[in-house]
């Protein structure tokens, strides 16, 4: 008898094989929250993250979030738009995998979106 614990596509593999499968974002309606979702490749050695949501046209970072060494590879969080008189505008969220923050990320994924209430 064969018992697998793990779908055969979900096999964990090496940190150099680890990379952001799937960066979505989505604002609430009330278009001061933001939710992000962040899937990695499944990991034999747990990852970190950095996500980040900027305004444009400035580049001011509005909100920001890092993950140390996550036991999922499956991830939502909610970020707040802080800073601003009103939500209305132009953003990239950005997510950076990475195992040793001294160097360059690993892998990283960009996402265009606007909010309007």
């Amino acid at each position: 008898m064969n018992i697998q614990f793990v779908e055969p596509n979900q096999v964990p593999q090496p940190r150099d094989k680890v990379r952001i499968e799937r960066f979505e974002v989505k604002p609430y309606p009330d278009g001061w929250r933001i939710k992000l979702n962040v899937d990695v490749t499944p990991f034999q050695e747990r990852p970190s993250l950095e996500l980040r949501v900027l305004r444009l046209p400035e580049e001011r970072v509005i909100a920001e979030l890092t993950i140390i060494e996550t036991m999922h590879r499956q991830m939502e969080f909610t970020v707040h738009v802080r800073g601003v008189s009103s939500p209305n505008g132009d953003y990239i969220a950005q997510a950076d995998l990475y195992y040793d923050e001294r160097t360059a990320p690993q892998d990283q994924r960009e996402v265009s979106f606007s909010i309007s209430v």
